[in-house]
This record gives C-alpha cells, sequence and structure tokens, in this order.
C-alpha cells in the first residue's frame, strides 16, 4: 500500500510516503528561501507529498536563526524557485506555516520585545538556535541558548495572528505551494494554546476545554476561508512533551480539537508521535479515536520504518506515513524503501546550518532516475 497513489481531496499523490517538515536552518538574510534550498526540496521530488520546514507567518513567529519566512515579497518570491522545482520534478508540496510563541529570543523579535504566548510561563531549559555574532546560515555558526521570557498576549493581538496566518496561507499559494499545513504541534503557539498546563488564560481563550481549542478553531477557520479547506492540514503533537507543552487529559482535548477539525473540513490531520528513546507511547484505541472522529486524512510520523508503515496502513490508522530523518539523508528514500536498498546514514552535526555539505551532497542510488 505505501507505494500506490493516494488521493488527497483535489491532488493525486505518486505514492502514501510523507516528507514531514524539518528544520534545517538555511535560509538567506531577510529569512528567503535560497537556490540552495530549492535543490535540496526538488531532490525529494519523489515523495508523495513533501511538507516544507516550519515557515514563520510573521516575524514574532520566529524562532530560531536561519529559518524562512512567508510574510515579505522577497520571501514569496524565494519560495517561487522552491515550488517550481518541486513541481518540475513531479512533486507535490505544502508549506508550514509557524509561530513558535513562546519559544523565541528577545534578538529575534522586532526591537528586543519579549516572545508572546498565551500566558506569561517559561519553559526552563527549552533552547533556541541563534546566530553567533551575526555569522549567515552558510557558516554553520549557531548556538543553543535558553528562550527569553514570554508575556502574556492581549486579545487584540490574537485577532492579529489569526490574520497573519490567513495572510501568509494566502502568501503560500501565491508562492506556488499546493497546500499549507498549520503547525499545531511540538510546543509551539497554537498547541500552547490547546494544553492546559500551557494556557492559565481566564479569558475566553483560556479556562475550559472549549476555550482553550478556540485559538485553533479560528485560526483553522480563517485559513480554510483564505484558501480552501481542501488546501489546509494541521500538525498535532498530543503525546510528545516536547517544549515543555503538556497537557492534563491528551486524549480528551485533541479527540475534542479532531472533532472542530472534521467539522471545518480539513484535508488531513498529520499527527506527530513521540520519536525519543523511552518516550509515551500512543494506544492504539487513540488512534482508533482519531479515526472515527476525523473524515479526512491521516498522516502519521516518528520514527517509522518501512513495516510499521505498512501495518498502519493496512491496519487503517493512517493514509499517508511520514518518514522524517531518512528523508535528510535519502533524497531517493521511496526508491529505496521499494527496493529493500540499504539507507545513507546522516550527518547530525550538519543538521542546522551551513551550506551544501550534509545537505544536498547524499548520493543517490545508482538505479534511480530523476
Amino acid at each position: 500500500m505505501l507505494f500506490e497513489h493516494y488521493q488527497l481531496k483535489n491532488l493525486n499523490l505518486q505514492n502514501r510516503i510523507v516528507m514531514p517538515p524539518m528544520t534545517r536552518s538555511r535560509s538567506a538574510t531577510g529569512e528567503v528561501a535560497t537556490d540552495l534550498m530549492a535543490v535540496y526540496y526538488s531532490q525529494r521530488a519523489s515523495a508523495g507529498l513533501i511538507i516544507s520546514e516550519g515557515t514563520q507567518i510573521s516575524r514574532q513567529g520566529q524562532g530560531y536563526a536561519w529559518t524562512p519566512g512567508i510574510f515579505t515579497r522577497e520571501q514569496i518570491e524565494g519560495w517561487k524557485k522552491v515550488t517550481e522545482a518541486v513541481h518540475t520534478n513531479g512533486g507535490k508540496i505544502f508549506a508550514q506555516l509557524w509561530h513558535v510563541g513562546r519559544v523565541s529570543h528577545t534578538s529575534l523579535q522586532e526591537n528586543g520585545q519579549n516572545p508572546v504566548a498565551p500566558s506569561a510561563i517559561s519553559a526552563e531549559g527549552v533552547s533556541v538556535f541563534l546566530a553567533k555574532d551575526g555569522q549567515e546560515a552558510s557558516s554553520g555558526a549557531g548556538e543553543m541558548v535558553q528562550h527569553s521570557a514570554p508575556r502574556a498576549l492581549t486579545i487584540p493581538e490574537i485577532q492579529q495572528i489569526i490574520k497573519d496566518y490567513a495572510q501568509a496561507a494566502k502568501n503560500a499559494i501565491e508562492a506556488g505551494f499546493d497546500g499549507v499545513e498549520l503547525h499545531g504541534a511540538n510546543g509551539y503557539l497554537i498547541e500552547q494554546f490547546i494544553d492546559s498546563q500551557t494556557n492559565l488564560r481566564t479569558d475566553e481563550y483560556g479556562g475550559s476545554l472549549e476555550n482553550r481549542l478556540r485559538f485553533l478553531k479560528e485560526v483553522v477557520t480563517a485559513v480554510a476561508d483564505a484558501v480552501g479547506a481542501e488546501r489546509v492540514g494541521v500538525r498535532q503533537a498530543p503525546l510528545t512533551t516536547l517544549m515543555g507543552a503538556m497537557d492534563d487529559n491528551p486524549e480528551e482535548t485533541y479527540i475534542a480539537a479532531a472533532k472542530i477539525l472534521n467539522e471545518i473540513g480539513i484535508a488531513y490531520i498529520h499527527i506527530a508521535e513521540a520519536d525519543w528513546d523511552n518516550a509515551p507511547v500512543m494506544p492504539v484505541s487513540f488512534k482508533e479515536a482519531y479515526r472515527s472522529t476525523f473524515r479526512g486524512t491521516l498522516i502519521y510520523s516518528g520514527k517509522y520504518t518501512k513495516e510499521r508503515a505498512e501495518e498502519a496502513l493496512e491496519k487503517g490508522w493512517a493514509d499517508l506515513i511520514g518518514f522524517g530523518r531518512p528523508f535528510i539523508a535519502n533524497p531517493d528514500l521511496p526508491f529505496r524503501l521499494e527496493r529493500n536498498l540499504p539507507l545513507n546514514e546522516p550527518d547530525r552535526t550538519k543538521f542546522f546550518g551551513g551550506a551544501a555539505a550534509g545537505y544536498t551532497d547524499y548520493p543517490f542510488a545508482n538505479a534511480f532516475v530523476r
């Protein structure tokens, strides 16, 4: 099943393999996508669907050095090079729209302001990646530092961020993306509103489960209205606890969120399973609850092998499977998986920042034809 075509709303995907979003921190000055990034993504166009690295919707939404944006004219033009290259090689690509919320640093914010969040709660030990001494991405000279203390958003500011998401979605479609994925996972802004331990608000955006899901609902509705629900996906990570974001009742919370997304009629939910050692395992009952609640496409990512992927598809939990790190070192990953070829190992020292080394120089299998 993994290598069969799949119909994702109006898109026919060449297989059920997804390249999920992975931050690589290689954008140019102004957070603009580069020619090198176009090469990187086009090399991997044999995936059924590519989801771009997290792409900030505004300056306020940036949390790491050298990550691309999609809120200026230069950024839109930069992404056009990427989408054209992917489409030329027969691929499909969504832009992941990103606002990091509290997971940022004053040096990345306009006029050195504090990052924003639903509530003024810091996540101790949560680090962000900053450039050393103003270095460019090609230098790879970066360091991890504790994120800056956030301040709580006002309601007018929340409403502006919702508008920023909608405009970023329009910008993505103008840049040639086939759709957008809203980053509602891994402890960033949307999840900070959802999770009970990061949202201590007492107004209409906090407190009850309905109120904590309000921001998600309003963002997704605005983006669906802007570009069409069939072009929208949402990423969730119910159990990952990344960036210090945790919910007291994750299954209740995230199935309620899935119900909202089902009513809006988006294309897919992309579930990031915890993928580190001794991580919490997502129970089968949880996956079955997603399936019974959400009528659209379900994507799962997180340490999947070919065998685990086939099992998930056959048992009906998933429709598409994301392979993250294997795609870093194997631009021809679907070809290798289908033929049981050995996989290249990625160079972890070059995951973030740098130039072509460890990015676009991984070899293709000899028999692969681009």
